[in-house]
């Protein structure tokens, strides 16, 4: 055929004919090259052929630089499918009866599947040029008529060299026609890879997986277009994921419609992909789930009062989309627990809950008693869970649940429990901002009650008698017929609880001694010895005054004599007085209330309290006092030293000194005695 002008046309890039082929043993064939990357390249791999006369055709002006009659063989060196998909489909417009190779320099799935629909006479990577020689040949031969194949041998040949993975010939009924398994993929067949032949989908598959795949060989044979679709099957090595390219076939194969199926084990790549997705969803639960605490926490701000508290926690957790419901319980005295409020559409769960008939759930006792949180993340499965519970939570799709300490200290005001409607609600990371939240919660209420009693016009003053006890001043009182005071108790860093006690009747080396070895104490320091009177530093394991101070109360005295302790603590009018005994007997099991007194607040105001302060003081001190802060002996650096506020009254620097910390002494007595009692 010749081009437009009625000339032969010439290769791109000069003005050489084609020459004529020859016949016999001198024959020598044309072989065009199509490509967009490195022609010469390709085409000097091609020329180590002497039987091949090789030239370079412009692939954007085909018909004009291919001759139909002199060409034996087009080689496209094309890698992009969309653009091998370009160039095949003009090449198949324009009819040319002429073997077509694609050679390209990776290759990939996608470009084979393009090949396979297109027709192509092989499929080649161009790594190797005695490979793709021999291959571009072999196409010339058999177009020829030399070694004619049959369609199913092309074919064949395609899927052996075109695909990285396993690629089969399967009819339209479901039969294997061809299979090209990889040796090392072949081993997890539980049907041998080399019988597939002849044999159906059913004998490799399981009737569901079969049914899918069926189905997607009859849509894409019905759409004429290639599908994709992943699947799980069983191997030798456990259950694998596999993704297939379904292509379809143009020449019918024994009078069958079939389809190329390009199979590749996807099982590494699905787990990593598995993986990503499920950290994502958790951070983005985990994100949801501090949201929720953030806006909780904001709320305890505002709350008034510890009903307030608690009920605002519950609304919170509901209204998030993370879980169904969300309850408080506190102990109710026989072994069970008393809901307090709640919020949610767990109903049929809150019914059983509330049930007095019904033994409360497992890990909710556990959470009262240890203060941990206890989870449940499979809930309907979970034997430890009541059988009542189980049939509750079924109708309810609660699927996991999580129990919250409510603590404050060593206190344990109650238990938050919050429930989900999706399995492994409640990971590691979500109990760590439940644990945050719990003790929140706590402090809160411990806030609310010291708020209250803080600025309540009167008080309910409580006197707890402790008949025995087994801490440091118990036995003190009864060894050495002393009596102990508490001075001031309260918290220093990392939280530990530090009393000061006053011994009288006994001296402080014998009573370091008695703290060195005793059970109760953990730390102990002397503070001052005055030979039958002594004050010392303690530390002990467990303290019914840290209890007491959980609570929000105020202590205003507590003695030990004759082994009988005598504790005397101020709560507000609305207090819950059996909690804070109860939560006392936990420590001494003999604490009993022996009176309860209304006691009215006197109010002094800031003038009445200065002129208090100033009675209290000598002139001397006041003196020292004033001279000390007006000339700035407090401020860092200092305004003045030691010498000059000396030198200012007319007095030596120790005397000046022993003025200064006498004042300073009544200030910080002032302070604290008349502000937070003997503990804080």
């Amino acid at each position: 055929m010749h081009g437009p002008s009625g000339t032969r046309p010439t290769w791109d890039g000069g003005d050489e004919t084609y020459p004529a082929k020859q016949a016999g043993a001198d024959r020598r064939d044309i072989v065009a090259v199509l490509t967009d990357d490195q022609p010469t390249r390709l085409a000097d791999s091609l020329r180590r052929e002497d039987r091949f006369d090789v030239h370079i055709a412009d692939p954007d002006a085909i018909a004009q630089s291919v001759d139909r009659e002199e060409t034996s063989c087009l080689v496209v060196g094309v890698d992009a499918p969309d653009r091998a998909r370009d160039l095949l489909e003009h090449l198949r417009d324009l009819e040319l009866s002429v073997p077509i190779v694609v050679a390209p320099r990776e290759g990939s799935e996608r470009l084979a599947t393009v090949a396979l629909r297109n027709g192509v006479a092989d499929y080649v990577s161009r790594s190797n040029d005695e490979e793709l020689v021999a291959r571009v040949a072999t196409a010339i031969d058999e177009a020829t008529g030399r070694d004619g194949p049959t369609g199913d041998e092309r074919l064949h040949r395609v899927l052996a060299n075109a695909l990285p993975d396993e690629a089969f010939v399967i009819d339209e009924d479901g039969y294997y026609l061809e299979a090209k398994v990889r040796s090392e993929a072949g081993d997890l067949y539980t049907v041998p890879a080399d019988e597939l032949v002849g044999r159906h989908l059913e004998d490799a598959f399981p009737d569901d997986v079969t049914g899918d795949l069926l189905s997607c060989i009859d849509r894409t044979l019905e759409t004429d277009e290639v599908r994709s679709i992943e699947y799980e099957t069983e191997t030798t090595k456990g259950t694998r994921q596999y993704e297939a390219r379904v292509v379809p076939i143009d020449e019918p194969i024994d009078g069958r419609r079939a389809v190329v199926w390009l199979a590749r084990d996807i099982t590494e790549r699905a787990e990593r992909e598995r993986e990503l997705r499920q950290r994502r969803d958790q951070l983005e639960t985990l994100n949801g789930i501090n949201s929720v605490v953030r806006q909780v926490i904001r709320t305890l701000v505002e709350a008034p009062t510890r009903e307030d508290i608690e009920r605002e926690v519950c609304e919170q957790f509901v209204e998030s989309d993370l879980y169904c419901c969300s309850w408080i319980g506190e102990p109710d005295g026989n072994g069970g627990v008393t809901v307090r409020t709640s919020a949610g559409e767990a109903t049929t769960f809150l019914e059983v809950v509330r049930d007095p008939e019904i033994e409360p759930q497992q890990p909710i006792l556990e959470t009262l008693e240890t203060g941990e949180i206890r989870t449940s993340n499979r809930m309907q499965e979970e034997p430890r869970i009541a059988e009542p519970f189980h049939r509750a939570a079924s109708e309810d799709d609660v699927r996991s649940a999580i129990a919250v300490p409510i603590r404050h200290g060593e206190t344990i005001y109650g238990v938050l429990t919050v429930l989900a409607s999706r399995d492994d609600a409640f990971s590691q990371r979500e109990q760590s901002a439940f644990q945050l939240l719990g003790e929140t919660i706590g402090f809160s209420i411990n806030a609310v009650k010291n708020r209250r009693l803080l600025f309540a016009d009167s008080v309910v003053e409580l006197e707890i008698e402790i008949d025995g006890g087994d801490s440091l001043s118990f036995d003190l009182s009864e060894s050495y017929d002393c009596t102990c005071y508490l001075e001031w108790a309260g918290d220093a860093a990392g939280g530990r609880t530090y009393q000061y006690v006053t011994v009288d009747g006994v001296d402080g080396e014998t009573v370091m001694e008695e703290a060195t070895d005793h059970d109760s104490v953990e730390e102990c320091r002397l503070i001052h010895d005055g030979g039958d009177r002594c004050t010392i530093e303690v530390r002990l394991h467990e303290s019914g005054v840290r209890t007491l101070v959980d609570h929000g109360v105020t202590i205003r005295d507590v003695t030990v004599s004759d082994g009988v302790g005598r504790t005397v603590v101020e709560v507000p009018p609305d207090a819950d007085v059996r909690a804070v005994v109860d939560a006392l007997q936990m420590v001494y099991d003999d604490a009993k209330l022996v009176a309860r007194r209304e006691v009215d607040r006197s109010v002094h105001t800031a003038d009445e309290r200065r002129e208090r302060i100033a009675d209290r003081l000598t002139d001397r001190q006041l003196t020292a006092l004033r001279l000390a802060y007006y000339g700035g002996y407090f401020d860092w650096p200092r305004g003045s030293t030691g010498e000059e506020i000396a030198e200012a009254m007319g007095v030596s620097p120790p005397t000046m000194h022993q003025h200064l910390r006498k004042a300073q002494r009544e200030l910080l007595t002032e302070f604290f005695d008349e502000r937070s009692g003997k503990a804080t």
